[in-house]
């Protein structure tokens, strides 16, 4: 079976009515957690962006939270699901702001952990890979809030 593009789906959600949108939207949802997670954030969360960050942050603490300073494997392996965490819910948001907000975050996180970053070079990499991440968004942004977070990302240069 061969999957249809996008744009042959948006032609044919085009001519569905609001009820059978509706079913298969309930259908969607039921099967992907993902699917669930963003509806929730479409329908409930994209208005109050502020509050999501806020959320996500704590999401992102808690990873952290269960961070194994002793072992750097151990450690790698938290670091990465609490990537994979903030991730996920940048791609929900799509919002340039956001993802940055939550990079920086995160890269705060993983600097101010008990971790000496310079020791493993996976987490190193990683570290830089966030960077690179965050300087990439930053020039997409108006120049305004370029200026706003510049002094930010300064301070997390190694």
């Amino acid at each position: 079976m061969k999957t249809a593009t996008l744009k042959q789906l948006k032609s044919e959600l085009e001519f569905q009515d609001a009820k059978k949108l509706s079913e298969l939207l309930i259908r969607l949802v039921k099967y992907k957690k993902e699917n669930k997670e963003l509806l929730t954030y479409l329908l409930f969360e994209k208005d109050d962006e502020h509050n999501y960050i806020n959320e996500v942050r704590l999401l992102i603490d808690n990873d952290f939270d269960k961070l194994n300073s002793i072992s750097f494997y151990l450690a790698k392996k938290t670091i990465r699901k609490a990537l994979r965490t903030t991730n996920k819910y940048i791609k929900y948001s799509g919002n340039k702001q956001t993802e940055i907000e939550l990079l920086i975050y995160f890269v705060q996180k993983l600097k101010n952990s008990d971790l000496d970053i310079q020791n493993s070079k996976v987490i190193e990499n990683m570290y830089f890979r966030q960077l690179e991440k965050i300087h990439k968004v930053l020039k997409v942004l108006h120049e305004d809030l370029q200026y706003d977070y510049k002094e930010e990302i300064e301070d997390l240069e190694l």
